[in-house]
């Protein structure tokens, strides 16, 4: 299968549903993942809104787990739940290790216990449906392989590579589509591998490529190529968001995509073209054996980055920051690691065989940047929310010890991801883990005004507990999800490992609600209504270690 049979392949399993989505959404309800096919997670109710979310409280709750001693519900932690006339739909329990059994739910609503595939205004369940597995994932998800020769993209890789070299996925969990010019955008994963290339000589389209198709025919439109021959694991998996824009007094339909390495790419959604430029500039270059490296990489004119995308010793924490003792380890590993200054798209150090390994460390590393959370926008006024995490990549390229065995590469990344992080303790001596190395803060929530280019706010986005008062606001990257907005002018999140989900003035970043749940919301949440003409608000709570059966979804509204 090459590129243009992909294309068709994922066209027509999605054109069913530009076709479903000609019915108006419901205003109370939450269809799809992102809501709508825009991907803009927008959600007009406005009876939760800036002067009242303070007043939120818990409503109901479904545990994940049956008890303490099932199985983790850790494969149910990303879930966003759909709703669809009155009914909530989520997978319940652990995926693939639960039969249903309807004489025997749990679901938890005002401490009682009540039953699962609940009504969306009491958290009383209908019926619980099995987990289905695709027997065709590779079908099912689209792998592209590459172009043969005369078709686009065959330059960009080796001549042969078409017939046999293992291709780019679409690694977001849907599709982004305008139903009214019935075009399908796919955000396309890296290649293999994810740090050495050699074998893949060229910018290797379509890689970490926006990828925009003829839902009709499943002919390309265009592509946007957001990394050359990638070396970083910055793939795209976050969906791009439609909005309208207005930029210089000019109506421009635009598709805005995020992803990990940091940067946000602002796009004719009809051509692929930027609507604020892009400049190639020249990046450095590296010194493994047999490696390509692209000479230059692509930087958006506007927005500026909206993670770290560099790093010098200068960023490292003081004691000011967080503790003295955290901060003098820190020091301590960025000379032992013989770490050195680093800018954007730093090429990995190679370790020869005999001598000492000498560690690179680059910003944004493997996790981001934005990761699969992405983005949440509002139609009105244009704005694009997002949060990115600050954590870095470390590590080398060495000779692979396998090398010569089926389907191993002769150099690979030394294996681990090595953080930049060290232990810090609290004012009574107890730990509070380990903390990043690079001043905060770690992880922000950006609110983007797409029709300027500008960032209209930013804020620190979770706190470190274990901190003195007014060293807390830290950010705490590591519990991926994304926002989503609403017409009550808010921006709801979960997406710190502090386990903490939050309220913000989507016109300010004012922070106007937040509750601690008991368990990491590394999910994206909803906002519906109920058959009553109640609004709610509700996250998948079920991050972090199980160490109880707490893990939930979370339903909050009004008192």
């Amino acid at each position: 299968m090459h590129a243009r049979s992909l294309l068709f392949v994922c066209a027509a399993a999605a054109l069913p549903a530009l076709q479903a989505q000609a019915i108006k959404i419901q205003a109370g309800d939450w269809p799809t993942y992102n809501r709508d096919l825009a991907s803009t997670r927008y959600s007009p109710l406005t009876q939760i809104n800036t002067r009242n979310v303070a007043e939120l409280a818990q409503a109901w709750a479904y545990r994940m787990r049956p008890d303490a001693n099932s199985s983790p519900a850790s494969t149910m932690n990303q879930v966003t739940p759909l709703v669809v006339n009155g009914i909530i739909y989520l997978p319940a329990g652990p995926a693939g290790f639960q039969k249903p059994d309807l004489r025997r739910h749990e679901r938890v609503r005002s401490g009682r216990t009540e039953s699962p595939s609940a009504r969306r205004s009491s958290g009383r369940a209908f019926w619980r449906f099995a987990r289905l597995r695709c027997a065709h994932r590779e079908e099912a998800m689209g792998i592209p392989h590459h172009s043969p020769p005369g078709e686009t993209g065959y330059g960009t890789w080796p001549a042969d590579a078409w017939k046999g070299h293992a291709g780019n996925n679409m690694w977001s969990y849907s599709m982004t589509a305008d139903d009214q010019r019935n075009i399908l955008y796919m955000p396309m994963g890296g290649p293999a591998a994810n740090y050495y290339g050699g074998d893949r000589k060229g910018d290797n389209l379509f890689a970490n490529s926006v990828v925009a198709v003829d839902a009709n025919t499943g002919k390309m439109k265009w592509y946007f190529q957001t990394v050359h021959h990638e070396l970083w694991d910055y793939d795209l998996p976050p969906d791009p968001v439609l909005l309208d824009l207005t930029v210089e007094g000019k109506k421009i339909p635009a598709l805005i995509q995020t992803g990990k390495s940091g940067y946000m790419f602002i796009l004719d959604l009809t051509t692929g073209k930027p609507v604020f430029g892009v400049e190639e500039r020249p990046v450095p270059q590296g010194s493994v054996p047999g490696e390509w490296y692209a000479r230059t990489q692509p930087f958006p004119l506007k927005p500026p980055p909206l993670a770290r995308v560099s790093v010098k010793k200068e960023d490292i924490v003081t004691a000011e920051d967080t503790t003295p003792e955290h901060a003098k380890a820190c020091q301590e590993l960025w000379v032992k690691n013989g770490f050195e200054e680093s800018g954007p798209f730093t090429p990995w150090a190679y370790q020869a065989e005999g001598t000492p390994a000498k560690v690179t460390i680059s910003f944004p590393g493997p996790t981001g940047g934005t990761n699969w959370g992405g983005a949440a926008a509002d139609p009105h006024t244009g704005y694009v929310f997002v949060n990115s995490q600050d954590s870095p990549g470390t590590g080398w390229i060495r000779k692979n010890p396998n090398a010569g065995q089926e389907g191993q590469l002769p150099y690979d990344k030394a294996p681990g991801f090595f953080s930049f992080s060290a232990p810090a303790k609290g004012a009574d001596g107890k730990s509070i883990g380990n903390l990043p190395c690079v001043k905060p803060p770690w992880e922000r929530l950006f609110a983007v005004n797409a029709n300027t280019g500008e960032i209209a706010w930013q804020v620190p986005l979770g706190i470190t507990e274990g901190l003195p008062e007014g060293k807390r606001n830290t950010g705490r990257a590591g519990a991926f999800a994304g926002p989503i907005a609403t017409a009550g002018d808010l921006v709801f999140i979960g997406a710190t490992n502090d386990n903490r989900f939050r309220a913000f003035d989507a016109k300010t970043g004012n922070q106007l609600w937040e509750t601690k749940l008991d368990h990491a919301a590394t999910a994206v949440p909803i906002a519906y209504q109920g058959k009553s003409g109640k609004e709610y608000v509700a996250i998948v709570a079920a991050g972090g270690a199980a160490r109880d059966n707490n893990q939930a979804l979370v339903v909050f509204a009004l008192h």
